[in-house]
């Protein structure tokens, strides 16, 4: 291939900086479909965050033993549902969650379901989370992430996913 990996570099500016003590490898993906719908994740949030509606790409945490292909894999059966094709890799987006001390390292991929069927959804992410799916056209979901960014949740995730989202498009 021989093009240079695109990375995005973000701050947090909605929470002071006291210390940040740990980085987590995060696999996420803009996840399309035959027809051209997106699918996303809906969370409803009311934790050290504060109260917050995000959507968010799935995705989460790249476990020990884990690949960041065989993670978000099974991120995308336990959040979606989905058996997905893997087209590329979109990129790197660092940032920072300044509350939680947290450097995330988001690698995000661009994806094609395959089939959807059951989710297999964590205790955390059905109580504490209420995680739903969404599945949105190009143009409404910028519209969602523009929706959410009346949280500070919000507009990190947004900062963080919009040009994300745009740069899948252009791959598409």
């Amino acid at each position: 291939m021989g093009q240079e990996e695109w990375i995005l570099s973000l701050e947090d500016n909605e929470w002071p900086l006291t210390t940040i003590n740990h980085d987590r490898m995060i696999a996420r993906a803009i996840v399309v479909d035959d027809e051209g719908y997106f699918y996303f994740v809906r969370a409803n949030r009311d934790d050290d965050f504060g109260k917050a509606t995000l959507i968010e790409t799935a995705g989460g945490g790249v476990e020990a033993e884990e690949d960041l292909d065989t993670a978000i894999r099974r991120e995308l059966k336990e959040e979606l549902g989905a058996d997905v094709e893997v087209l590329c890799k979109i990129g790197v987006v660092s940032d920072y969650y300044n509350l939680i001390h947290r450097h995330n390292i988001n690698n995000y991929f661009l994806c094609k379901v395959k089939t959807l069927g059951d989710k297999h959804l964590t205790q955390d992410e059905i109580e504490d989370f209420h995680l739903s799916t969404l599945k949105l056209g190009y143009e409404e979901a910028l519209v969602e992430y523009e929706r959410c960014r009346c949280t500070s949740l919000g507009r990190l995730v947004a900062n963080r996913e919009v040009p994300v989202l745009k740069r899948a498009k252009k791959l598409l």
